[in-house]
């Protein structure tokens, strides 16, 4: 039998209960004003998150999937368009891409830092192309600098996948203000969460946001006329609410994160696993705390037969999945995408871990890699 989980791979409860009293008072402040769907709270939200991000555009829809296509439809990108983009990210990144009627084309990633590629775009450029969408995973940033230098020199929309990375930052400047625009999600276990799913685009266009606001509500610039075919993917003012209290305490957040990784690094630095880097000039925010193990599976078993949770993120590269496989444009042969999906393990990560936690995790992670070297 394996043993009672003692250490959980993620608790989005702990955060809640971290804040309780605050989120408590913003739930009851969206239930006694009788506003629920895109109201003062949203607004609020809104603009303290641009500000946060320094951006002047921000605006809320119903997920971060939403996100990503709402993102892309209002730079333009429609059916026939190619968006470059990663097969190590969650496949939400290339569903966004194929429901905004595009086709995704993937390419290989950076092993270290596990984001695009950019020696692997200029490979994969061609006429159709469009769009890069590189994804800033794990909390780090994808190499922002290169990337817009070559979207700008081949006239191409930068659209960031932040998914993973609230408050990371290169050269001092926050994801999500770097490219064209770029799609935030707020599922309860990301570094800024939600208590269910909402999401967010950010834009320093007004044109982009404006097209967004069109979309995420039918294409009504009035009630009950649209412009344009859109959707509903409306942010309501209970998630909006709770967002407003967290973004708050983000920075404090990250920070513990930040304060859990260097912990993991220094108990775990002579285990010969692969560790996570931080790429010079750059802020990583520790969504996930990264490992690498050439027997991940092993030792993933044996971490939790000591009561220590772990996930993937993720086992199967896009293009290998079944939904998904022979029918997806991939230029080379995606190796360090495959072999990242065969090795990466996610260590317990979130603000609420205590250093005794950390000290338990690393002592049994040292001990079953100790085991499975014999």
């Amino acid at each position: 039998m394996t043993a009672p989980l003692i250490v959980p791979a993620a608790d989005p409860h702990a955060g809640v209960a971290a804040r309780r009293a605050e989120i408590d008072a913003a739930i009851a402040r969206v239930v006694d004003r009788g506003q629920y769907i895109l109201g003062p709270e949203v607004e609020a939200f809104e603009r303290e998150l641009a500000a946060y991000l320094g951006v002047p555009h921000v605006v809320g829809v119903a997920s971060g999937t939403d996100a990503l296509l709402l993102t892309l439809r209002a730079c333009g990108i429609s059916p026939g368009d190619e968006v470059i983009t990663v097969g190590h990210t969650a496949v939400a990144t290339v569903a966004a891409i194929e429901l905004a009627g595009a086709a995704p084309v993937l390419v290989d990633i950076d092993l270290a830092t596990f984001t695009l590629d950019p020696a692997e775009v200029e490979r994969a450029l061609g006429p159709r192309t469009r769009a890069l969408l590189p994804v800033h995973l794990y909390g780090h940033a994808a190499p922002m600098e290169v990337l817009r230098e070559l979207a700008a020199r081949h006239g191409l929309q930068l659209i960031e996948d932040c998914a993973q990375s609230h408050g990371a930052t290169v050269g001092g400047t926050k994801t999500g203000a770097m490219g064209s625009a770029a799609a935030f999600s707020f599922y309860p276990t990301k570094n800024l969460g939600a208590l269910g799913d909402a999401g967010a685009v950010a834009s320093r266009d007004a044109a982009t946001a404006a097209r967004v606001r069109e979309l995420r509500e039918y294409g009504w610039h009035e009630r009950y006329v649209s412009h344009v075919p859109g959707m509903n993917s409306r942010l309501d003012e209970l998630q909006a609410a709770v967002l407003r209290v967290k973004l708050c305490h983000l920075d404090e957040d990250n920070a513990r994160r930040g304060g859990v990784a260097e912990l993991y690094a220094s108990l775990l630095r002579d285990t010969g696993l692969a560790m996570p880097v931080t790429r010079a000039g750059c802020r990583h925010v520790y969504h996930q705390f990264v490992i690498r193990h050439p027997r991940r599976d092993a030792l993933r078993a044996a971490l939790r037969d000591r009561g220590i949770g772990t996930l993937v993120h993720y086992p199967v590269p896009v293009h290998l999945q079944p939904a998904y496989r022979g029918r997806l444009r991939v230029v080379g042969p995606l190796a360090r995408t495959e072999e990242a999906a065969s090795t990466v393990l996610s260590l317990p990560m979130y603000p609420e871990l205590e250093p005794a936690q950390v000290r338990r995790v690393a002592d049994a992670v040292r001990e079953a890699a100790h085991a499975l070297a014999r």
